[in-house]
């Protein structure tokens, strides 16, 4: 018999709404988007091969129709869903409500072809009601949604093809250019440019402590004679005084004035007490959400959304790519009664709480992101049904919508003047405040960027003596202390979403994936939490301001984004725009830029970034060639550790890595040889040699083992090394000798053809001819053949093969295979909360790369064989 025949985008999803469905409904994934731009050349249909436009997968010529192609590794889903439609009698299609899933859905239906009614199915959280509820109002398909989607990733491709080559010939292979990515990465190469620019400037101020009838409590120096005293934020980024109305003291001054008010009176002057309230934060959307969590768990943005997609697939919270803080009826009448239940009902105010955002964008029609269901489960109830990750991110969405419906912190606020007058010199005066909190409200269950809202509470009072004005204070003492400016810190992730969000450039739902790319690319990478960009992304950035400035232009970048919206409310027509985009219209659009600028670009002007001159006037710069950054002055050059920050190579530092020795070491003479002791770095890293090579003759080398450190090495050591390769002795069955060596793929011991493995390089120089021995009358464990490792997690069927999934442990660190398809764990995830659903991602991701293409080696063709003439013998 027929049935309705739902095809949502991931196997998880697929499960979960199945089992709200029930057996009337057959619920089937797409596992993503089915058909795409072709990702190389052996993927453009043979029509359209030798087309100029072809490389695109874009008809520039007409009308920038693209070129959609179904991925080898999609085939097989492709046919399964044809197969499932064979017996449907209506599909129902539940991508995500976004404008992505609205495209996703788009294609499904241009590549099934579907014969049977077709319904478009939307819904913000995974529950049996509002599944069955999304069933009921099943909508026709937004052309629009569609149409902006595709000009969007039409603009995109078209962006980063023409572009990308650019930096290919002016800078090196294999970089790329982004609509979105590059901007991310100025923001970042200009923040550090800004600390390479920072100067330190230091001030003086003041500390005294008084005592008051009802307590002690301390103030600081604000104004001197009746001038304003100079803090931090009066300081240029050069470390000059940016005006002239304040009073700067340094070390001598302060000690000065401290000593003299060490005699004076103190009275309070002026006491200004106000009443303090504090209103909650919104709901999440994506941006908050990726915010809360860096500041809050730690979590990168990446992190963040992966584990919000098994949350929301499972039912827990509601989609999580939202540009929304509103909550609907049912979600606030349980925050409300959740938080009247949990804290009392003087914590939820007489009316629910709106957060209207005003937003011009599609996504503006989801809920914020918010525990799933018409009752919200606690995180004591749900932190046993997940992952210890998924546990804290829920708990964390949990608190914030609670505290969005509760009321106001209240309390109030005290600002003291306290006047002193020393025997000689100017009037000093002191300020001092508190903060009494007399009703926690909302803070009860959240805090802003804390982990721990009593304790945040707590900090967030300062608690006051009773003063009145003309009271005398006495003093128990005058400290003066120094201050530095810092330089301007470096984007955290948080701190990068939310420069991003505010500069209008590109959309919450692309900005994991946005930070994820610059660092994949080698544009960015983490000290700690710190985003620091490479040398790299600097002539990047440099190239694309100084000859394609409007694409890298923060507000030209957010005006593309307010097109694509304005094509998604059908007020701006696709081609139109992407005819002025790429063609001009008055002034030169993408693809002249490309083409009538190339010739202008100096490579080696775009890849030397300039940071200062040497005494004698030389230019000291940094170079980016083509096996990485280097410094030079003159004819003086030498590479840049991997680990160095820009900000930490200036001038001194560039010509103190110049001039220090090549490589070269002298540790001392070989007592046996008498011959030089030699530590090196080569191509393959640190190693020890003994004296100099003499003309055929190589000299004795050997590497350092991985645990030894180049700086604190020792000729003793270097001795013990030159060891290797250390004959053990014979074997008495055969005679063969047994040596020790240090390989290419491990240390190892060798006999005659056989070999066997050690399990760690220090046995090298430790190990016996008896344990050697052992080793050898053992069965020969070959490697990638013998008896394989278990694996470390075994994880189920893959929703797409249908074979068993299972992490295991590689050469490169852990991954997660199907037998067929291998797949690295990336950065944020964990062997330990891995699951099945996070497996088949990794993996569908692999396949849709395609399969890696190794170069054969070049074989000789044979001589083709000479014809015999008539006559010929």
């Amino acid at each position: 018999m027929a049935k309705p025949l739902v095809i949502v985008e991931s196997p998880a999803k697929a499960r979960t709404i199945a089992g709200f469905l029930g057996k009337d409904f057959v619920v089937e994934a797409s596992i993503g988007n089915i058909r795409d731009l072709p990702r190389n050349a052996a993927e453009i249909p043979a029509q359209y091969k030798g087309l100029a436009w072809a490389s695109l997968g874009v008809d520039v010529e007409h009308g920038f129709k693209p070129i959609y192609v179904v991925p080898s590794e999609k085939k097989q889903q492709v046919t399964k869903l044809k197969q499932a439609l064979k017996s449907a009698s209506e599909v129902y299609l539940a991508t995500d409500e976004d404008r992505e899933g609205e495209s996703i859905a788009w294609h499904l239906m241009e590549v099934l072809k579907p014969k049977v009614p077709v319904r478009r199915m939307v819904f913000h959280e995974i529950s049996r009601s509002a599944i069955n509820k999304a069933v009921r109002e099943s909508r026709e398909l937004d052309r629009r949604l569609v149409d902006a989607q595709e000009t969007r990733r039409i603009l995109d491709r078209l962006y980063g093809y023409e572009v990308s080559p650019v930096l290919w010939k002016k800078i090196m292979p294999g970089l790329s250019a982004g609509r979105v990515q590059s901007v991310f990465t100025r923001i970042v190469v200009e923040r550090e440019w800004a600390r390479m620019r920072f100067r330190p400037a230091s001030w003086w101020d003041l500390e005294a402590e008084f005592e008051a009838p009802g307590g002690s409590f301390s103030g600081r120096l604000a104004a001197v004679g009746g001038v304003r005293l100079a803090g931090g934020k009066d300081f240029s980024e050069t470390g000059e005084l940016l005006r002239d109305d304040v009073v700067r003291l340094d070390e001598e001054q302060a000690r000065a004035l401290a000593e003299r008010l060490s005699a004076a009176s103190f009275e309070v002057r002026r006491v200004d007490q106000k009443p303090y309230r504090q209103s909650p934060h919104a709901p999440f959307m994506t941006s908050t959400l990726q915010q809360e969590a860096g500041r809050k768990l730690r979590f990168g943005s990446r992190q963040t959304m992966q584990v919000a997609q098994r949350l929301y697939e499972n039912g827990y919270i509601t989609y999580m790519r939202t540009d929304s803080t509103e909550l609907s009826e049912t979600a606030v009448q349980a925050a409300r009664a959740q938080a009247a239940q949990m804290y009392g009902p003087e914590y939820v105010p007489d009316k629910p709480r709106t957060y209207a955002r005003k937003t011009k964008n599609a996504q503006e029609a989801h809920e914020a992101i918010r525990p799933g269901g018409d009752e919200f489960r606690t995180p004591e109830q749900v932190a046993s049904l997940v992952a210890p990750d998924e546990a804290r991110l829920y708990e964390l969405i949990w608190k914030r919508t609670l505290a969005s419906q509760m009321s106001d912190a209240v309390g109030s606020s005290v600002h003291v003047r306290i006047a002193a007058v020393p025997e000689a010199g100017e009037e000093a005066e002191f300020a001092a405040s508190g903060r009494t909190i007399t009703f926690p409200g909302f803070l009860r269950a959240y805090v802003q960027g804390s982990d721990d809202p009593q304790a945040e509470l707590e900090d967030r009072q300062v608690r006051l003596p009773p003063l009145e004005q003309g009271m005398a204070l006495d003093c128990s003492g005058v400290s003066a202390s120094g201050h530095t400016t810092q330089p301007p810190p470096r984007y955290t992730e948080p701190a990068l979403v939310r420069a991003v969000e505010e500069l209008g450039v590109g959309r919450p739902s692309t900005y994991a994936s946005m930070i994820g790319t610059i660092q994949d690319r080698g544009y960015v990478w983490k000290k700690g939490q710190a985003l620091v960009p490479s040398w790299t992304a600097f002539a990047v950035i440099t190239l694309l301001e100084r000859h394609f400035g409007d694409l890298v232009d923060y507000a030209f970048t957010a005006r593309m984004e307010d097109a694509l919206d304005e094509i998604a409310s059908g007020t701006e027509q696709a081609t139109p725009w992407l005819n002025r985009f790429y063609f001009g219209n008055g002034q030169p659009g993408l693809k002249t830029l490309v083409t009538e600028r190339l010739g202008d670009i100096d490579a080696r002007e775009v890849n030397s970034i300039r940071l200062g001159e040497d005494e004698a006037g030389t230019p000291v710069v940094v170079r980016v060639g083509r096996w990485g950054p280097y410094v030079q002055r003159g004819d003086d050059t030498a590479r840049l550790p991997d680990d160095l920050a820009p900000d930490e190579l200036g001038v001194s530092k560039a010509i103190e890595l110049m001039e220090a020795p090549k490589g070269d070491t002298l540790l001392g003479t070989d007592p046996d040889t008498t011959l030089p002791v030699y530590l090196r770095t080569g191509r393959f890293g640190p190693y020890v040699q003994l004296g100099e090579a003499e003309g055929a003759e190589k000299p004795r080398t050997s590497s350092l083992f991985k645990t030894m450190d180049p700086e604190s090495f020792s000729l003793e050591q270097a001795l013990r090394l030159l060891q290797i390769p250390r004959v053990l002795g014979s074997d008495p069955s055969d005679g063969e000798q047994i040596v020790a060596l240090n390989g290419r793929h491990g240390p190892y011991l060798k006999k005659g053809t056989d070999s066997r493995s050690l399990d760690d390089e220090e046995r090298l120089l430790s190990v016996t001819l008896d344990e050697a021995l052992a080793l050898f009358a053992q069965p020969k464990e070959r490697r990638g053949r013998g008896q394989p490792r278990p694996p470390l997690k075994e994880l189920g069927p893959d929703p797409l093969s249908g074979k068993p999934v299972v992490v295991k442990e590689g050469r490169f660190g852990p991954y997660v295979t199907d037998g067929e398809t291998n797949a690295s764990l990336q950065r944020d995830d964990n062997v330990e909360t891995v699951t099945i659903e996070r497996a088949a991602e990794l993996l569908q991701a692999r396949r849709e790369r395609g399969p890696v293409t190794r170069k054969r080696p070049a074989t000789k063709r044979a001589a083709p064989k000479k014809k015999k003439k008539p006559g010929d013998k």
